[in-house]
């Protein structure tokens, strides 16, 4: 599951990509300098690590990840291949959910390619362009779907009216995600057609120092713009969150941040809300080896969640043996949690909760 971060040139894309994964893609002050997508694999920060890694001392901690890309900078006319536009098309139809960079800060020093700080009229030159790459998916579609619907294919009737609302939709200049359709449409006729503009998206406010903490007027006015898309606005100080990534010391780190106002890098919360906006969650395993974090999608059974860590665990399946995060933190220890009972046996249909601590029985 990936994530790609999307922008205009120069708003701060390869800057925050690399505070997220302490890769160095390369940062300068002109468009298209990163071309391939960089790809980082990210730490997902979750405190419940910290704790049961303090209550079980275990030999190694290793966290669930995101996978973060970098993508090059998309300009005015990239639907018609403009700039590096076919690439960068191609390149974020694999990915899963959109991280969308708004420059919100002023700085003479750093060139603007339209001119001016507009995050407003940003966000419309990059929505635009792809809806018109939708818009381009849907016709060809509903060309084949018309054909078929002509000859009295009652499926297709109902596929071409879809496409239809699609169409209309996207010509008004409405993202896939905002367009009202039912539930079962989107899964049958939608999601198969993989549109750039149907996936989730996320925000992100780039803004100066002073900012760091409270946001500014830009930040007000993207909220506002994207009331209606069902869509999270974070704000963050990317040029700071990168001389925060620099320093050597975690205590250096604090007090920096602290002097900002704040209780946690902003990064940190990006990493948590793109893994949300992937809609995955975490499972623990827990023993004196590793603590380690499990990534599954929201709504996987105890086999699923069990599969990831091997697939002779799914095939094999028994039965799972799971502790609340909270009952464990309560208890202290697995065997303290025994004793009070509150360890339960879950079977194949039980659909795994966000922290839960499991081991698995199996036999292949």
């Amino acid at each position: 599951m990936k994530a790609g971060i999307v922008g205009l040139p120069n708003v701060g894309k390869s800057t925050l990509f690399n505070c997220l994964s302490n890769a160095k893609a390369q940062s300068a002050n002109f468009p298209f300098c990163t071309i391939e997508p960089n790809i980082g694999v990210v730490n997902v920060p979750d405190t419940r690590m910290e704790k049961l890694e303090e209550l079980v001392s275990p030999e190694k901690v290793i966290p669930a990840t995101v996978e973060i890309v970098d993508i090059a900078g998309l300009v005015k006319g990239a639907s018609k291949g403009e700039g590096l536009g076919n690439q960068f098309l191609g390149n974020i139809r694999e990915t899963d959910a959109i991280l969308h960079v708004l420059r919100c800060f002023d700085n003479d020093n750093i060139v603007h390619v339209d001119g001016s700080v507009d995050p407003i009229r940003d966000k419309e030159t990059i929505d635009m362009e792809l809806q018109l790459k939708d818009l381009e998916s849907v016709e060809k579609k509903l060309d084949k779907v018309k054909r078929a619907a002509k000859t009295g294919n009652k499926e297709a009737q109902k596929e071409a009216a879809v496409l239809t609302s699609l169409k209309e939709g996207l010509e008004s200049g409405t993202s896939v995600r905002a367009i009202t359709l039912s539930d079962d449409d989107r899964a049958e006729y939608v999601k198969p057609l993989q549109l750039i503009t149907d996936k989730p998206v996320m925000y992100v406010c780039n803004v100066d120092e002073e900012a760091a903490t409270n946001g500014n007027a830009y930040v007000k006015s993207v909220k506002e713009a994207v009331a209606n898309e069902n869509a999270e606005v974070i704000f963050l100080a990317v040029g700071t969150e990168a001389d925060i990534t620099e320093l050597d010391t975690y205590e250096e780190r604090q007090l920096f941040l602290e002097d900002l106002g704040l209780s946690e890098p902003g990064s940190a919360k990006l990493i948590r809300g793109a893994y949300k906006l992937l809609d995955l969650e975490t499972y623990f395993t827990a023993g004196v080896k590793e603590v380690r974090a499990w990534t599954i999608p929201v709504g996987a059974t105890a086999p699923q969640a069990a599969g990831v860590i091997h697939t002779d665990f799914e095939k094999g399946f028994i039965r799972a043996e799971v502790i609340a995060y909270d009952d464990y933190v309560q208890y202290g220890s697995e065997s303290k949690v025994k004793e009070a009972g509150k360890m339960r046996v879950e079977g194949k249909e039980y659909v795994v909760k966000d922290g839960d601590v499991m081991h698995f029985r199996f036999n292949v």
